[in-house]
């Protein structure tokens, strides 16, 4: 193991803060894809990485060095993970804090425990949001049918209930509508809390990734316009066709919430933006996100290396947007009939083809994506949705 040193670089971080170099070991907790091209970026800057992940030959498995196979509840298993890496970060909140205080106690997680604690629950998130005055819409939390009852009459309809725990995608979400019988919701709910939310008829979604170093510097990336559909993101465009306020303004928030949370990491910060121009803070993720996956190509350092970086301690790099770009996902419908023909995406030469080398395509699972640059948005629009018609 390489022996970490502190490093401040003429700087006085807020707390003492241990640089990684290259060539030590960095550990991903997950094994998704978001973990795969954090392994891509972390392997070209001469680190080894490890992957946890309960399903064998998961995608970031088949990047890393070692490949860990066991579930978040296996203590002596994690302990092992730990003792072979200098320092841990995961892909997904979905992991039981349990298991990041395991590692934690062995090898640095960053960002903290508490900022995955947090961000991996609606209820905690939301309180978060509010107690630091960051603009979300209003909502009320409930655990029974009575207290839905109360804060349907206080947030009127419509209205958006959606579970604490594990929630993304649109999943575990229920719309309630005027004169809908609330006792037959929550039985249908299925989860012992969640949150109501005031329905927000927004006219565009838009998010930023946001770096943190172990300084306390922050780097948003550019903010993304995303379009989704049936919940999940389809269609990210940078520059966002959005008025320059706004997109000012996300920057600022994605900052200074990253900045409460005191994360050392990556912050994505997904928004609403209502028809008189307010921005509403709607999910946060510690971690790379979907919408941030144009950075890989149309940015001088990506999410997942500014991320490598973060957590190692180093100097993070320029989120400068080098081209106008568009980024497709592709979901497991295109497999329907076998494996798609890619010709159309390769024979564009602005267009850059990432598959996850997951082993199964089922309909709405993220199977890989597409980014395309242009020296315009419409452009790049425009040739993207011609792929997409070539490949449907």
């Amino acid at each position: 193991m390489i022996e970490e040193r502190l490093q401040t670089n003429g700087k006085t971080p807020s707390k003492e803060f241990k640089s990684i170099p290259p060539g030590s070991v960095v550990g991903i907790l997950g094994g998704g894809q978001l973990g795969r091209m954090l392994a891509i970026a972390a392997r070209r800057m001469g680190y080894r990485v490890h992957a946890y992940e309960p399903s064998p030959d998961c995608p970031a498995g088949q990047i890393c060095d070692q490949e860990a196979n066991a579930p978040y509840t296996d203590t002596t298993a994690l302990e092992e993970f730990a003792k072979g890496v200098d320092v841990l970060s995961f892909e997904f909140e979905n992991i039981p804090k349990e298991a990041i205080d395991t590692v934690s106690t062995i090898r640095p997680v960053r960002p903290r425990g508490e900022v995955l604690h947090i961000c991996q629950n609606r209820e905690r998130e939301k309180l978060f949001l509010r107690a630091h005055g960051f603009p979300c819409a209003p909502f009320r939390v409930v655990h029974s049918v009575e207290s839905l009852t109360l804060a349907v009459n206080e947030l009127g309809t419509p209205s958006v209930l959606k579970t604490a725990d594990f929630g993304y995608d649109g999943k575990g979400q229920i719309k309630i509508e005027s004169g809908a019988n609330l006792a037959e919701v929550w039985q249908s709910f299925c989860s012992p809390r969640g949150v109501l939310e005031a329905w927000i008829p927004f006219q565009a979604e838009l998010s930023v990734v946001c770096a943190r170093g172990s300084d306390g510097q922050t780097k948003p990336f550019p903010p993304s316009e995303n379009i989704h559909r049936n919940h999940i993101l389809d269609l990210s465009i940078v520059p966002a066709r959005l008025a320059p306020e706004a997109l000012t303004e996300a920057t600022r928030l994605a900052s200074a919430i990253t900045t409460a949370l005191d994360v050392v990491g990556l912050l994505a910060v997904e928004f609403f933006l209502d028809p008189d121009g307010r921005l509403l803070v709607n999910e946060l993720a510690p971690r790379p996100h979907n919408s941030g996956h144009f950075t890989f190509d149309a940015c001088a350092t990506s999410q997942f290396e500014q991320q490598l970086r973060a957590v190692c301690g180093l100097p993070l790099g320029s989120p400068e947007l080098l081209k106008p770009v568009v980024m497709l996902n592709l979901l497991g419908d295109l497999w329907k009939n076998g494996d798609p023909d890619w010709t159309s995406v390769l024979s564009d030469p602005m267009a850059k083809l990432h598959l996850y080398g997951k082993s199964e395509a089922r309909p709405g699972r993220k199977m890989g994506h597409i980014c395309l640059m242009a020296d315009s948005t419409a452009d790049a629009l425009k040739r993207i949705e011609a792929i997409r018609s070539s490949l449907s």
